[in-house]
């Protein structure tokens, strides 16, 4: 499940406590005080008639959607096609999802993917359903995993997902991927970490540093779907969306981390120029009805790479939310555009045949609670 920048109930739960001073709570003596209790708790938490709307519907949304979470979660539990948490570091978070086709005639193509969660409640389990639809049309995808916030901060999270990438540029070979065709992607808050470490990595390389063991030329492409690209623009957005300011320059490690983790910012940069050339091609994919993350923040970066030279393009997909894109369509089964756009810049010449061999994606969810999680839907 997408977990983003909305009021979720984890940030909500840390937002609220970390704006309220140190206060003594008495416990009431008599059960006939609890109503009244329960209400000066909820105002201690500064859980008003929003926030309980919001709980509300965050549940409503993640019930209608049971259905699909179940068969998601049952072949991620139980297929031999994948491999849980292999370890690519020293952290307790520093592990990975391998997604296996079952046919082995050849290298594979590899997508490794940064999951989202608002900094905050990302876990590698959340790209399950992606893998899962890649891996049966030939695609190897690693599901890269990162410590979260307050466990760690920006740097920490860029700094895992640089790693992780890494044990994919090395060790991918052995589980029968192709390392000349890597490709790295990210969703939402995972879409910025990922283009934190791919530009990371390109100044690094620039710069002729120590660098890890990986470069920026063993990516293909940097796939980004609803993704914020310049923290500026998006602090207030967030604030106004439960994702309290003071929270997130927390997460940013200060005013400072705005800039430089901004990658729109950052490839503005004169002095790293040279780094932004570096860079491989950049597709980006937005819902023009996602407010979690306004599409925007994709086009301008995009818009903003292409005058300096990169060759970026952004997908806006017509009335697709921030959960659409990630959730809803995949569980309609059908054709996915944005599925059929990966597999074919993904296998190029070869896709037609590969979308032929591949199982029908089969429906997930009825389209009636689909769409009644949609309207619910807090995102």
């Amino acid at each position: 499940m997408i977990l983003t920048s909305s009021a979720t109930a984890d940030t909500m739960l840390v937002t609220s406590l970390a704006h309220r001073p140190s206060t003594t709570v008495v416990v009431p003596s008599s059960f006939e005080t609890i109503p009244f209790f329960s209400l000066k708790w909820l105002q201690y938490l500064r859980v008003g008639y929003r926030w309980i709307t919001m709980f509300l519907a965050l549940g409503c949304y993640a019930f209608l959607l049971i259905p699909g979470f179940i068969q998601v979660g049952y072949h991620y539990f139980s297929s031999s096609q994948v491999l849980r948490d292999i370890v690519y570091g020293d952290q307790p978070r520093n592990r990975l999802d391998l997604y296996l086709p079952k046919n082995n005639n050849g290298p594979k193509p590899v997508v490794a993917f940064v999951t989202g969660g608002a900094w905050i409640i990302g876990n590698k389990a959340w790209g399950s359903l992606l893998g899962q639809q890649l891996s049966e049309r030939d695609i190897i995808v690693a599901c890269i995993d990162y410590r979260n916030f307050p466990q760690g901060t920006i740097s920490d999270m860029v700094k895992d997902v640089s790693q992780g990438i890494s044990f994919v540029c090395n060790n991918i070979a052995e589980y029968g991927g192709d390392p000349s065709r890597i490709y790295l992607m990210g969703q939402s808050a995972g879409a910025h970490i990922a283009a934190c470490a791919l530009l990371e990595q390109a100044t690094k390389e620039a710069s002729e540093k120590e660098r890890d063991s990986w470069s920026v030329s063993q990516i293909k492409a940097y796939f980004g779907l609803s993704g914020g690209y310049n923290l500026f623009d998006l602090v207030d957005h967030f604030h106004s969306r439960g994702l309290y300011r003071s929270i997130f320059l927390s997460i940013m490690e200060g005013d400072q981390g705005l800039e430089q983790y901004s990658p729109e910012v950052m490839v503005q940069d004169p002095n790293i120029r040279s780094a932004v050339s570096l860079l491989p091609p950049t597709i980006l994919f937005h819902g023009t009805s996602d407010y979690s993350i306004p599409c925007y923040s994709s086009k301008s970066y995009a818009d903003n790479l292409r005058a300096l030279g990169t060759k970026a393009e952004c997908i806006l997909l017509q009335g697709k939310t921030h959960t659409d894109i990630f959730l809803q369509d995949p569980m309609r089964g059908g054709i996915n555009d944005m599925l059929e756009d990966l597999v074919s810049i993904i296998h190029g010449e070869d896709s037609e045949t590969i979308k032929g061999n591949a199982p029908p994606r089969k429906r997930l969810v009825p389209e009636f609670m689909l769409k009644l999680a949609c309207t619910v839907s807090p995102f």
